[in-house]
């Protein structure tokens, strides 16, 4: 799959089309802008502008370039991706080793869960999983669940008690799935795996009624998540 999206209209504008029958994947884009407010100040009887940033919420449908048909002029102006080949497993085995003040994991019984009391993270044995990657998927689950501790994150969903299919439970599940997701496509790891998770997302979202604007909450706090575990750091 190409890594350029685009609208169907900018399809459209770009002389080409969509392909009939294709499906659009739907992205959420925010936006940051700075917005001048007058404030009266009092005491000097004199007026003030103050900037505030104001967050704009954008929602688009879009296609990948090979769903579509464009002329050949358009095609060949797209910047050429390098590409390398790397081991999938290792790179998981490297991102999970780096977290910053990583949790203890250890390996035992047969269900794969993170505790936020003993700050530990226990998985099945690593032959008791289908695969290699469907491990490190699960391992990504489970620490995307351990970054909400207090002395990580500090997240509400990990933070506060919360019974299992409450509301705060549901959503925390959502982050720490879409937060695996992320750092599944970081290092390659199968679409099949994807399809899992995309599965289980839904199956958490009916236990919330289907509120779609959760998603949006979750996806910001997935992405949190999983930049800590990549050590990203952020501008403040």
């Amino acid at each position: 799959m190409s890594p350029f999206w685009l609208t169907y209209h900018q399809a459209i504008e770009l002389g080409g089309h969509v392909r009939k029958g294709e499906e659009s994947t739907p992205i959420i884009y925010w936006k940051v802008d700075d917005v001048k407010q007058r404030t009266e100040d009092f005491d000097t009887e004199e007026s003030k502008e103050k900037t505030r940033p104001r967050f704009l919420l954008r929602f688009y449908r879009v296609f990948n370039v090979e769903q579509c048909e464009l002329p050949q002029a358009v095609i060949d102006k797209l910047p050429r991706i390098e590409t390398h080949q790397h081991d999938p497993i290792e790179a998981a085995e490297r991102i999970i080793a780096g977290i910053p003040n990583p949790p203890e994991i250890q390996y035992a019984g047969s269900k794969a869960f993170y505790s936020s009391v003993t700050d530990r993270i226990t998985l099945p044995p690593r032959e008791l999983f289908i695969s290699a990657e469907e491990q490190a998927a699960t391992t990504y689950h489970e620490m995307s669940h351990a970054t909400g501790h207090p002395k990580r994150l500090n997240r509400r969903s990990i933070t506060e008690a919360a019974p299992f299919g409450s509301p705060t439970y549901s959503f925390e599940e959502i982050i720490a799935e879409m937060a695996a997701a992320y750092l599944c496509a970081e290092t390659g790891i199968s679409p099949a795996v994807f399809d899992n998770e995309a599965a289980y997302i839904q199956g958490w979202l009916k236990k919330l009624r289907d509120d779609r604007s959760l998603v949006i909450h979750a996806a910001a706090q997935a992405q949190k998540a999983a930049d800590y575990i990549l050590n990203v750091q952020h501008a403040e």
